[in-house]
Order: structure tokens, then C-alpha cells, then sequence
């Protein structure tokens, strides 16, 4: 009976976390009120609190249960992993792109998580988790960057923090253009290429 319990809460749970989702997405987080969730989910309002204490809190949920495209890349700019330090930031960069390309649900909480969210008072948590993914983002990008340069034995154009954060900027902001027409360009094949051009910028040769 327990277990049967606990099963049916992870449902409502999940249940919530999908309305969250699709109304997030048609109306933006703070135009959707967690009754508005608890309709769609078809629970009641006490519902929501008992798995949830506030927007924010239900909002970091809905990102959890996705690994955003630079979150998952970061597993692929680990600096103690062996091999070309160029290539890990080439299949980090791939991955992000193919991932937000090919996974409707990736993509929908990466334009939830862009597009639809205001950093208004109540939903501080939210602004303080993008800081947090960004700026790791960085900071594994700068090593990877600052290891390739050595590897090459040669120097940036730019310093390696400036470096990690324009090609940040280049990915997502194509990421985001991207969304807004999907049909405008192939996201991977130009964020490729673009990203090799913006490599070879930096003084980097990408055929090493």
C-alpha cells in the first residue's frame, strides 16, 4: 500500500512538472499561476505545495528532470580527461547543438528556461541556477581553451576567459535564434561551422 502511495505522488509530481512545462512555454513562467498548473494537471492546489513550496522551487524541478545542452556538455570539457583538448570542446559544442535540435523536450525547456522566464522577485532561484550552469560553463571552457593553446604551443588572440565567454555567447545565442525560426537555418551544421571559424579566430588550428 505504501509503495502504491508513493508511486501515484511520483505521478502527480510528474503530472505537475508537465503542466509546468506546457503552460510555462504558452504563457511564460510569470503569467502562469500554480493554480493555473494545478488545472492543467488536473490536481488540486494542495497538491502543488505538498511537492513544491513555491514557483521557483517546481520551475528548478522541471529543469532537473532535463540536462540543458551546455550543462550536458560540460561533461565533455573535463580537463583531467586524456586526449586533444580542442576535440572535447568541438564534441561539447556538437552535442549541445544536436541535442537541442533532436530532443523535443530539451528544446522546450531551453526556451522555456530563455525566452519565457522574467527575473522578477519570486523568482530569484531561478536567475541565481542560470548564473551557476553559465558560469561552470565558463570555467571548464577557459581550461579547455587555455589546454589547447598550450597543446598547439601557441597563443590566444584573446585572453582564455574571453575566449570561453565569446564562444558562449556564439553558441547560445544561436541557439536562441535558432528557436525563434527553426526553419531559418540547420542548427548544427552553421553552429558547426561557425564555431570552427571562431576557433580558427582565436589562433587555434582546428586540424590538430
Amino acid at each position: 500500500m505504501a509503495r502504491r502511495t508513493k508511486e501515484e505522488a511520483l505521478t502527480t509530481r510528474n503530472r505537475l512538472l508537465d503542466a509546468a512545462e506546457i503552460l510555462f512555454l504558452a504563457k511564460g513562467v510569470s503569467h502562469t499561476s500554480l493554480q493555473d498548473i494545478a488545472r492543467e494537471a488536473d490536481a488540486t492546489r494542495g497538491a502543488v505545495y505538498w511537492h513544491f513550496k513555491d514557483k521557483a522551487d517546481l520551475f528548478n524541478a522541471m529543469m532537473d528532470r532535463v540536462t540543458l545542452p551546455l550543462e550536458a556538455s560540460l561533461a565533455f570539457l573535463a580537463h583531467d580527461e586524456p586526449g586533444n583538448p580542442l576535440t572535447h570542446i568541438c564534441s561539447a559544442t556538437r552535442q549541445a547543438l544536436l541535442r537541442i535540435a533532436t530532443d523535443p523536450q530539451t528544446r522546450r525547456v531551453f526556451e522555456v528556461a530563455t525566452l519565457k522566464v522574467e527575473y522578477i522577485d519570486e523568482l530569484q532561484a531561478i536567475r541565481l541556477r542560470h548564473l551557476r550552469v553559465r558560469n561552470s560553463f565558463l570555467d571548464k571552457m577557459e581550461i579547455s581553451l587555455r589546454a589547447a593553446a598550450l597543446s598547439q604551443t601557441t597563443v590566444l588572440r584573446l585572453s582564455p576567459r574571453a575566449a570561453a565567454q565569446g564562444l558562449h555567447a556564439l553558441i547560445d545565442g544561436l541557439i536562441q535564434n535558432w528557436l525563434l525560426d527553426k526553419d531559418a537555418f540547420d542548427l548544427v551544421e552553421v553552429g558547426e561551422h561557425v564555431m570552427m571559424v571562431y576557433i580558427s579566430g582565436l589562433g587555434l588550428n582546428s586540424e590538430k
